[in-house]
């Protein structure tokens, strides 16, 4: 069964307390925006890391089958402003 965008930012919410988050799709299809110092003097695949390791278990139960994120620290979100 499908997890729904809001379930989805929940969870990114709780484990990213710190990050402003905004997830987009439905029926297992999902974009992640999220903004935060959990990403900064981070590359894009230690980013991305991160966020699957939070949502791992939905995507091993088939409940997220495809995923695209925007990850970025405070401050390249200030300078592409």
């Amino acid at each position: 069964m499908a997890i729904s965008a809001q379930e989805i930012k929940a969870l990114l919410d709780s484990a990213l307390p710190e990050c402003q988050i905004q997830v987009v799709g439905e029926s297992g299809k999902y974009q992640i925006f999220a903004t935060g110092e959990a990403f900064a003097g981070l590359n894009a695949v230690k980013r991305q890391q991160k966020v699957y390791a939070i949502l791992n278990e939905q995507i091993a139960s088939g409940a997220i089958h495809a995923v695209s994120m925007q990850l970025l620290s405070n401050d390249e979100a200030g300078s592409a402003n």
